[in-house]
């Protein structure tokens, strides 16, 4: 089978999927979407109401915002693979909660099999946290590389959703700490650019 078909059947999983409550109030299920040959991964907490709407992933402002960061690179959304730990909605965009995210975790590791990636970029504590399987704060990880699962490694960067808080882009912001994290990301997706 070919990595669609395979990504095919995960998604009409997904979306009879009713192990948690978050399926009570969705509007669309966000299974994710880009290159299923991508060498890297990113991977936030949940769908927001715009991605609810749309079932697409990271469209609304967090995610207008994370196709600009890539831009700055010159990478194009559609050449990364972008999902979330859970595919539906949490209620007014609250973190999901950790049985929301065991119920949906293995969709998750589900998509990270048929893409292979070779970077994962957990996007924020939590996605960082459900990688790592006890809570961290994404300050203390972020633009750092660790080695996880299947010979794969994971670089934690800043959730969008938190530089739109934090506008400021003087030295050791997040923001100025997201560009020097990017252009990491443009030196792993030229290293690992499947030929």
């Amino acid at each position: 089978m070919t990595r669609e078909q395979l990504m095919e059947i995960i998604a009409q999983r997904i979306s009879r999927c009713t192990a948690c409550a978050l399926h009570t109030t969705r509007t669309n299920v966000v299974v994710g979407e880009g290159s299923l040959y991508s060498p890297i991964m990113f991977v936030g907490e949940g769908p927001g109401e715009e991605e609810d709407k749309t079932g697409r992933p990271f469209v609304g402002k967090a995610g207008q915002l994370l196709t600009k960061i890539l831009e700055s690179v010159n990478i194009r959304r559609e050449d990364v693979y972008i999902c979330n730990i859970v595919k539906c909605r949490p209620p007014n965009n609250r973190v999901p909660k950790p049985e929301e995210q065991k119920a949906c975790g293995h969709f998750l590791i589900a998509q990270i099999m048929i893409v292979d990636p070779q970077i994962i970029i957990p996007l924020g504590s939590t996605a960082l946290s459900f990688f790592l399987n006890q809570n961290l704060s994404i300050s203390e990880y972020r633009g750092k590389e660790m080695d996880w699962k299947g010979g794969k490694k994971l670089f934690p960067m800043f959730h969008p959703s938190f530089l739109l808080r934090n506008p400021s882009k003087e030295k050791g912001s997040p923001k100025d700490l997201t560009w020097q994290d990017i252009k990491k990301v443009r030196t792993f997706f030229d290293q690992y650019k499947r030929r």
